[in-house]
């Protein structure tokens, strides 16, 4: 099978500070993989690495058998910060047809949007149960519902990898249960490799775990051990299962 990622030797350097060393990362195609760490260890620039935000140091990024840049239209990427104010009264569908903007069919310019654009829009909002948003602001939104309206957004350009970074910060528990079904799901169609400070939640739900530190370490999920993550983060960590369900309905034992 190719490798939808593939990391070789990869180390990154940010004003002289080693960030990444001596990274090697394989995501195969249908794969759920959550990066987890602590803070500073590189997470994110790892998926910026992946996404040809940032170019290595040292070694070689593969997506989709070439370069980040060549494959950038075969990726949808949720940020971790919106670019945007929560004050600008910006709607729903406007921030979802930007998935569009600089795709063939949009040519870069709102004005060029076509009405198969918007149909597109429409599908990505229903499939992530955000329809009835469509008309609001942006800023009306909770934390959860915006979630839903950022990942419509990157799948307008029809992905096959979803890259999302910390997707359920500043989310409550009710709303992280409801968006990772919705990634689960998604899963059935496109590969996906998620940015979380979380590894309890990022557990249970994906096939691989990468802990990030400096350097990587790679493990299927059932293979997570207080072992594998005192080598990962360079101390013990508490690792918390978390049981949504238990959690909701205050069954917890």
């Amino acid at each position: 099978m190719r490798h939808v990622v593939e990391l070789t030797n990869v180390s990154f350097s940010y004003n002289g500070a080693l960030v990444l060393e001596d990274i090697d990362l394989a995501v195969d195609e249908g794969d759920f993989v959550g990066i987890v760490g602590p803070n500073g260890g590189g997470k994110t620039t790892l998926l910026k690495l992946i996404l040809g935000l940032e170019r290595p140091s040292r070694g070689a990024v593969r997506v989709f058998g070439a370069g980040p840049a060549a494959s950038r239209r075969l990726v949808g990427y949720v940020p971790q910060h919106t670019a945007f104010s929560l004050d600008f009264p910006i709607t729903v569908m406007d921030v979802v047809l930007m998935g569009r903007l600089g795709a063939s069919g949009g040519q870069g310019r709102p004005s060029r949007l076509k009405r198969a654009d918007r149909r597109a829009a429409e599908a990505a909002l229903g499939e992530m149960g955000a329809w009835e948003f469509r008309g609001r602001k942006m800023g009306e939104l909770s934390g959860g519902q915006r979630q839903r309206v950022l990942i419509a957004r990157a799948l307008l350009c029809r992905p096959r990898l979803l890259a999302l970074d910390e997707p359920t910060a500043s989310v409550d528990v009710h709303a992280v249960r409801e968006i990772y079904e919705l990634l689960r799901r998604l899963n059935e169609a496109m590969t996906i490799v998620l940015v979380s400070h979380d590894v309890g939640f990022v557990s249970a739900h994906v096939n691989k775990v990468a802990c990030v530190n400096r350097r990587l370490l790679v493990h299927p999920t059932e293979e997570i051990t207080d072992e594998g993550l005192r080598a990962a983060y360079g101390e013990a960590v508490r690792a918390v299962r978390h049981d949504l369900s238990c959690l909701l309905d205050g069954e917890c034992e």
